[in-house]
């Protein structure tokens, strides 16, 4: 038996690495969107545990939607390229072309068991270059065939040491067999049927039996003849323990998956619900499809589902010819390899077995898959077929004129393949080049020109995928999927109108309740979100809350275990006032899914509503310890923190708004927020710093230009808030507050009282009621010494506030004043110049308080401004557009249908107590002007 030299290694190497060097510059594309970018297993947030009790795509196997799929090893690879590299896809590729070049040396390790040392070379050459393998190699989820792959030839080469020198029967190979095969099922299912390889193989190769020597033991045996020979006893015990081993595996298997089948619809797999003969006529059909893929893969497609292969309803199709001639090739070669014990039989043998038995669990002859053709699942089987082929090249090369033909027809197909899988992988660049590629081949499949619009969409290409969704739906008029695409498109496109009329089209295509009778059809779950998508359009109308409320229940009935109905559902109760119903519908969700982040993060929305400041903070600690990068729970957790007022959460939410601005540095309103700590903080620095960068990101931001001046002129750089308050009423002209601030830094700063009066006069034109701009236009009047026309309007701001004890004595000042000027015979419009300089001393200080309250919150002003234009947006569990019809369900920190939490800010004792000397002060100055009135 050959072994395999490091040139071989080599030269394998070298042309694995000439063909697939070019799928490192592809991205993820079709199934990898669901298994690796969507993937929240991936996470090192996420327990390791949760590889083992979730499926391929991270979603629980509990749960009715899993698909079943159990292969923690492999998605522990992705885990792994995830730590490193997070989802630069480059490095998932670069892993799988690793993967791919372990296997072919192994390959040939195994082909050197039945095959001469050229001929097993041609085989490991022909199985590294075949383009059928493009999808295995190049897509990143087939990843599964390849580690399992592995696994499977070295159980195998394991098993084949199990037999001594002395024809004994060697234990630990056997035991390591056992434990190899079970890493392979658990990178893919598949692995287990090395069991059936290692059977053919001891049976057959390793005993040397043929079927005519099997069955005649076994009538010697049960005529009571003979009994049975040593070797058949070792032989029995060794399948014994290798069929007990399998049944184990296969139970865990089952308990895994809770005795379930995964739920696939029509459009999987059409046979699947085919009626007889239909289902098994097409089922039989396809094996020589797939075999016919590895004879001629010149036409490749990454999908085969829905239209793809019509289905064969009759014995009399001409495709059932191309049946019997498989099974009747398939016959005559077992045949011949089962009556002979000829090295050239076991090979065949041996091919054969590679080929039938890892191809079972794909074949739908047993049990319904997900797909009618994989490429990906024949990674395995065409091993044997590369076998076949290179034992026929060996056979007949050895003709002495048939051997430079041989040679050259093996160079040309080593050559054309080679060329054609590198070409091939360009196809799987992108999502648009992959499904274009794929309809070159097939325009028969509906789900192809779904695909193709769903990359337009994420292009932002809204018209010209609607052109692919639309021929999706003519294509196949009863897909859901593309009806439901069909009205997410119009509802991009702002034409409401037919969106719904695409989703009630999509609707009518759903199993209909029949009131009184139990509802037992099972619903894919993503056909289930044609209720979620056509009651998030008409939510929008608030005359339509009702009927939205009532697809949300509809969902529900339908799937109890709906979670994304829930979500949904609790969305809208809260936007119809109903905050206790919506808490209900989320702990229902999180019943379903406790490890969702985003519906603890909605619960915390709910606690805010219903004025549950503790528990929605409790809640947000959930959502943060399940995702600590979730931007949401981050930022209005910091913000809630921020409210409380309590200098000892300050720390933990600037933590946390920094931790927001690194994952959205373009979100002013994270920078605002740290603006705002930091004056809390009387970090007059730092919050100069964030507010300016709020600045730069969102031209015209209104709150952070008002606090920035308001930093500015508490600081006493009154002069420096100027050029900012004109920013701010140069985008926001009707700004109250800073008309105000500006009116008073133009009046008591720049001496500048013709431009304060423009100021109050603009905001008595927008508010006539405003008794803070009315009474600072009262005290520019006494700065004119107008004494009349400031009594007349101090009048009329006393009247709009008959409870403001300073409006009242600043009146009295005045017509003291007045009085003194008349005693004395001076002209009331001209007031003594150090008589209006005391006064607007006074009013310096007592708009100094007027500022503060501006600024603080001891008036109905609050501080300035808030987090003001910030909202908390109740998100739903999914990010992404429902693929399949799905609304895509906004993320964005401004969108949608949330309600706004206002920022008011609670000051702490320390700034209360620096009113309050304010206010002292400016009593004490009016008592001081008191005085000298009197002596006046």
């Amino acid at each position: 038996m050959a072994v395999v030299s490091w040139k071989e290694v080599l030269l394998l190497i070298g042309l694995v690495v000439g063909c697939y060097w070019n799928s490192l510059s592809c991205g993820f594309v079709f199934d990898d969107v669901s298994a690796i970018l969507d993937n929240k297993d991936l996470r090192p947030a996420t327990p390791l545990s949760n590889l083992f009790f979730n499926d391929f795509w991270g979603t629980p196997m509990s749960e009715e939607r899993s698909h079943k799929s159990y292969r923690p090893l492999t998605v522990l690879t992705f885990r792994l390229n995830y730590v490193f590299s997070e989802l630069s896809s480059a490095s998932y590729h670069l892993l799988n072309v690793v993967l791919h070049a372990v296997v072919c040396p192994l390959f040939l390790r195994i082909c050197r068991l039945f095959l001469d040392k050229t001929s097993s070379l041609v085989a490991a050459l022909l199985f590294a270059v075949h383009p059928i393998h493009t999808e295995a190699v190049t897509g990143v989820v087939g990843r599964a065939e390849l580690l399992s792959s592995i696994f499977l030839l070295a159980a195998f080469l394991a098993y084949t040491r199990s037999k001594g020198a002395d024809h004994s029967i060697v234990w630990t190979p056997i035991a390591v067999t056992v434990v190899l095969v079970a890493a392979a099922t658990l990178c893919k299912e598949q692995g287990v049927t090395v069991i059936g390889i290692c059977c053919v193989h001891e049976v057959f190769v390793a005993q040397g039996f043929t079927l005519p020597m099997l069955l005649y033991t076994l009538l010697q045996v049960l005529r009571g003849k003979d009994g049975f020979p040593y070797a058949v006893l070792q032989t029995l015990l060794k399948l014994i323990v290798l069929i007990i081993s399998t049944l184990l595996l296969v139970i865990i298997r089952v308990q895994v998956i809770q005795s379930q089948l995964p739920v696939f619809t029509r459009f999987d797999n059409p046979a699947a619900v085919s009626p007889t003969p239909a289902r098994q006529l097409t089922f039989n059909y396809l094996l020589p499809v797939n075999a016919w893929l590895l004879l001629n893969p010149s036409e490749l497609c990454c999908d085969w589902t829905m239209g793809t292969i019509p289905l064969v309803e009759s014995p009399l199709d001409l495709r059932n010819m191309a049946t019997l001639a498989f099974y009747s090739l398939l016959g005559l070669l077992a045949y011949h390899s089962l009556r002979h014990s000829n090295s050239s039989a076991k090979t065949v043998l041996m091919a054969l077995s590679l080929i039938v038995f890892p191809f079972i669990p794909a074949s739908n002859l047993f049990f319904p898959v997900g797909f009618v053709v994989a490429e990906r699942v024949l990674y395995v089987p065409s091993m044997g077929f590369c076998v076949l082929v290179a034992h026929g090249f060996r056979i007949v090369s050895h003709k002495g004129h048939m051997k430079k033909i041989s040679w050259l027809m093996i160079g040309v197909l080593l050559t054309t393949h080679t060329v054609k899988t590198f070409n091939r992988n360009w196809d799987w660049e992108s999502e648009y080049t992959l499904f274009t590629s794929a309809l070159k081949v097939n325009k028969n499949n509906a789900k192809l020109w779904n695909n193709v619009g769903h990359a337009l969409e994420n292009q932002n290409n809204y018209e010209k995928a609607l052109r692919y969704f639309l021929q999706a739906t003519r294509v196949q008029a009863d897909d859901i999927g593309a009806h439901m695409n069909v009205g997410r498109t119009y509802k991009n496109l702002n034409k409401s109108k037919e969106a719904e009329e695409a989703y009630l089209v999509a609707k009518s295509l759903m199993p209909q309740i029949i009131p009184g009778k139990k509802y037992a059809t099972r619903v894919a779950p993503n056909h289930l979100n044609v209720y979620i998508n056509l009651a998030n359009l008409i939510r929008t109308n608030d005359s339509r809350l009702e009927e939205a409320d009532q697809l949300y229940r509809q969902a529900i009935s339908m799937r109890p275990d709906f979670k994304q109905a829930y979500i949904s559902r609790g969305e809208l109760l809260l936007k119809m006032n109903k905050p206790s119903e919506a808490r209900d519908a989320y702990l229902r969700a999180l019943e379903l899914d406790r490890n969702n982040a985003d519906l603890w993060y909605n619960l915390a929305i709910v606690n805010i509503e219903m004025k549950e400041p503790s528990e929605a903070l409790k809640n947000f600690n959930h959502a943060l310890e399940l995702n600590p990068n979730h931007k949401l729970a981050l930022f209005n957790s910091a913000l809630l923190m921020q409210e409380s007022g309590d200098p000892r959460f300050r720390p933990e939410a600037n933590r946390r708004f920094l931790t927001y601005i690194q994952e959205e540095p373009d979100d002013a309103n994270g920078y605002f927020n740290l603006g705002m700590l930091a004056m809390d903080a009387n970090e007059n620095a730092a919050a100069e710093r964030w507010m300016r960068e709020a600045i730069r990101l969102q031209t015209g931001f209104r709150s952070a230009l008002f606090n920035l001046a308001l930093l500015y002129s508490q600081s006493r750089q009154e002069l420096d808030a100027l050029p900012v308050l004109d920013e701010l009423l140069r985008h926001h002209p009707e700004h109250v507050k800073g008309l105000i601030l500006k009116g008073d830094i133009l009046m008591n700063h720049k001496k500048d009282t013709q431009g304060a009066k423009v100021c109050f006069q603009r905001i008595l034109r927008m508010d006539p009621t405003n008794v803070q701009g009315k009474h600072n236009l009262c005290v520019v009047y006494f700065e004119e010494r107008d004494l009349p026309r400031a009594e007349r309007c101090l009048e009329e701001t006393l009247a709009l506030a008959p409870h403001e004890e300073y409006v009242r004595r600043h009146l009295g000042i005045v017509r003291g004043k007045m009085a003194a000027m008349s005693a004395a015979g001076q002209p009331l419009s001209q007031a003594p110049a150090e008589g209006a300089a005391t006064i607007a001393k006074e009013e310096e200080n007592k708009l100094g308080k007027k500022e503060e309250e501006v600024s603080g919150a001891t008036g109905s002003d609050g501080v300035g401004e808030g987090a003001g234009n910030k909202k908390n947006v109740r998100k739903s569990s999914s990010a992404k557009s429902f693929q399949g019809g799905g609304d895509s369900q906004s993320e964005h920190l401004d969108g949608g249908q949330a309600d706004k939490q206002q920022r008011t800010k609670s000051k702490s004792t320390k700034e209360i107590k620096d009113i309050e000397k304010k206010r002292a002060a400016a009593l004490r100055r009016l008592e001081e002007i008191d005085r000298i009135l009197s002596g006046d």
